[in-house]
């Protein structure tokens, strides 16, 4: 109880911003569901986009500039320094902070293995953040993981995926869990797929050693996703296809992918985009909390990380360990050196992410009725502005 009060208390330390006036923005290259609009304009009507303006409503001229929707991150760990693992209450709203600061409007606070107790006790905590507004949603990535593809989990922490510690995971986030990453091939893994789909969470493929046959009896299982794309799974071979082509073929998973160039070659972000399409793209962070923070010594759940050049390896051992990427930087490698079409970009970084947490109806595009998130990026896709509800989180200069 001292825990979920501690961030109940802190929470209003996120600045939301009041309803202010009409303001309209416009010049820019605006990137709509239907195409992006040259000379555009974008209405704000308090926290919400419009569809009109009172004649006296100001206008801010963003010429030279592209409004893009304001990203949704559904697989993050933490940044700016505090981890939503390990992290108090402020260092959690810190790090929310830091990537609302490069455009991540939508956050989901991602957990990594731990004790079942102490899991429960972090998620019952955390849903007060979700419910005030500072969180979208908890992801549990672990512990039901595999132990031949762990990465940056405790293996003397890894379960089978019982789907009574399952749902105990799930009930303690009182509503507000929306995806929980597991190993569907172990005991209890089909299971647990099927306890997930019928509650409504998100069942993600990930940290598995699965065969090709398995993936598919996971998906026909009602898993959805697929936890970063080709790290931490079998790599794909011509007689064992294993998990990445079941992922990759079916029109029902979205596939994360972590665009830091470290995580995935180039080709390798090219052949997801070709096979799966835009629709079935999400791009993720999976960041840790030195994202935005620096080099040094951190701690991910239990385990020692260090971050040099920006890559957070395992102290020991030496295996990748999350990320310290921001979506600006992934928006921006995705246009740049990827040459993916903005359109693609903001589908992967905005418009899919929404759909899977079901707030598509209040997120992820510019269009009348949905919440004012947006961002604003240069001519060469340098982040310039953020709003979110409403309200400018980093105004354009």
């Amino acid at each position: 109880m001292a825990a979920r009060a501690a961030l109940a208390d802190s929470a209003a330390r996120v600045a939301h911003g009041a309803s202010g006036d009409s303001t309209i923005l416009t010049g820019a290259r605006v990137v709509l569901p239907t195409g992006t609009v040259e000379n555009g304009q974008v209405i704000i009507e308090g926290t919400k986009i419009a569809s009109a303006a009172p004649d006296s409503a100001p206008s801010r001229d963003l010429t030279g500039h592209w409004i893009v929707p304001g990203f949704v991150d559904i697989h993050n760990h933490g940044g700016g320094g505090g981890s939503f693992t390990g992290g108090s209450a402020e260092d959690v709203l810190q790090g929310v902070r830091t990537h609302r600061e490069h455009g991540t409007t939508t956050l989901v606070a991602s957990l990594v293995t731990a004790e079942i107790d102490y899991l429960v006790q972090r998620a019952s905590a955390l849903s007060e953040l979700v419910q005030q507004g500072d969180l979208a949603g908890i992801h549990f990535e672990g512990p039901f993981i595999s132990p031949c593809r762990k990465g940056a989990h405790s293996e003397e922490l890894l379960r089978h995926p019982d789907p009574a510690e399952v749902r105990k995971l799930v009930d303690a986030a009182r509503g507000t869990a929306k995806m929980v990453t597991l190993a569907a091939e172990l005991p209890g893994g089909i299971d647990s797929v099927r306890l997930l789909a019928e509650h409504g969470v998100i069942a993600a493929i990930g940290h598995t050693d699965a065969s090709y046959e398995q993936t598919v009896e996971a998906i026909n299982a009602g898993a959805t996703v697929a936890t970063h794309l080709f790290n931490a799974m079998p790599p794909l071979g011509h007689r064992s296809p294993g998990p990445i082509v079941a992922l990759l073929e079916d029109e029902r998973i979205t596939v994360e992918l972590i665009n830091d160039g470290t995580h995935l070659h180039p080709a390798a972000l090219e052949l997801a985009f070709h096979r799966a399409g835009a629709s079935r793209v999400a791009f993720i962070t999976d960041a840790m909390d030195a994202a935005g923070f620096g080099d040094g010594r951190y701690q991910l759940g239990p385990l020692a990380v260090d971050v040099i050049d920006g890559v957070a390896r395992l102290t020991e051992g030496g295996s990748i360990a999350g990320s310290t990427l921001t979506l600006d930087t992934a928006f921006r490698r995705a246009a740049t050196v990827d040459r993916l079409p903005v359109g693609d970009i903001v589908q992967a970084i905005s418009v899919n992410p929404a759909k899977l947490l079901g707030a598509y109806d209040r997120i992820g595009s510019l269009e009348p009725g949905k919440d004012a998130d947006l961002v604003v990026l240069d001519e060469e896709f340098h982040l310039k502005g953020v709003m979110r509800q409403g309200t400018w989180v980093i105004e354009p200069k």
